[in-house]
């Protein structure tokens, strides 16, 4: 008999999941439990519920600065890395050449890398040319780190757009670039949306790149660093790391209900697409 669907199998694996979700999930109750927490000091026993440490973060400058900081670099990042993650992916799905598997390789390199050993090349590339420091010194790295996972956002979602429907399209017409704009682009949308979701959360949570890149603005994640020194300063961080993280849940639920929802649409009309080309195809035969 599987273990696996025995009785015994099936309590194990139900603990073991459990176990899991517990460790992964703890720690963000914990954190939401001590954002309201009436005490500067972040430790148990609890003091009484308070919302005062939401107020406060919102009359903190260098808390400010550092979260406009971060959209700012997360922004630019994800359109960049998303803009650049097109034509790639296109490439790699559309297109033969020669040594199209090194080329993957190096487009990919960057999710095996380590940042620190990334970080570290670019600054010192940077301080070779005379590029000064900036949160736009942190975009370019950070647009290295997350065009990788924008590329494996949209291969999948090419592979299952036809190439039929491009070639006829072609076939009746349409330029290359009428056709990308007409049948790619469209069918690409939620792709596109994922990926730049994708490389918005990668940015903004990013750490080490930012320290070594960003110069004297610093971003979220750098700032909240700075402040584990200081543990009076930590409820209010911890307060706005609350609200990013039911920002970032709905918005993760919102784009997954609407990619579940594309997909669906994908698959009927490219379905519907197709039996008309072979129907349009077996009339001219």
């Amino acid at each position: 008999m599987n273990p696996a669907i025995s009785t015994g199998g099936r309590r194990t694996l139900w603990v073991v999941f459990w176990f899991l979700v517990v460790f992964l999930y703890a720690p963000i109750v914990i954190l939401i439990i001590f954002s309201f927490n009436n005490s500067e000091i972040v430790s148990f026993p609890w003091l009484g519920f308070t919302t005062r440490w939401y107020h406060e973060f919102v009359h903190e400058p260098a808390l400010l600065s550092a979260l406009k900081t971060s959209l700012l670099v997360a922004t630019l990042t994800s359109i960049v890395a998303t803009s650049l993650a097109i034509p790639a992916a296109i490439a790699l799905v559309r297109r033969r050449f020669f040594a199209k598997g090194f080329v993957s390789g190096v487009m990919l390199a960057p999710l095996v890398i380590p940042l620190v050993v990334l970080g570290i090349s670019l600054l010192i590339l940077f301080n070779a040319v005379g590029v000064p420091l900036s949160p736009y010194t942190a975009v370019i790295g950070h647009v290295v780190i997350a065009m990788p996972f924008a590329i494996l956002v949209m291969v999948p979602r090419l592979e299952r757009i036809p190439a039929a429907l491009e070639e006829a399209s072609r076939d009746l017409g349409a330029t290359a670039a009428q056709t990308f704009r007409m049948i790619t682009f469209p069918l690409l949308v939620p792709a596109l949306i994922s990926a730049f979701l994708i490389s918005f959360t990668i940015s903004f949570d990013e750490l080490v790149i930012s320290s070594f890149l960003v110069g004297d603005q610093a971003t979220f994640p750098v700032y909240l660093y700075s402040q584990l020194r200081l543990p009076e300063r930590l409820p209010s961080v911890i307060a706005v790391a609350v609200v990013i993280l039911v920002v970032s849940v709905i918005i993760v639920v919102a784009s997954e209900a609407g990619r579940f929802i594309s997909e669906r649409r994908l698959e009927a009309q490219t379905g519907m697409a197709a039996d008309d080309i072979g129907s349009l195809r077996a009339g001219k035969g």
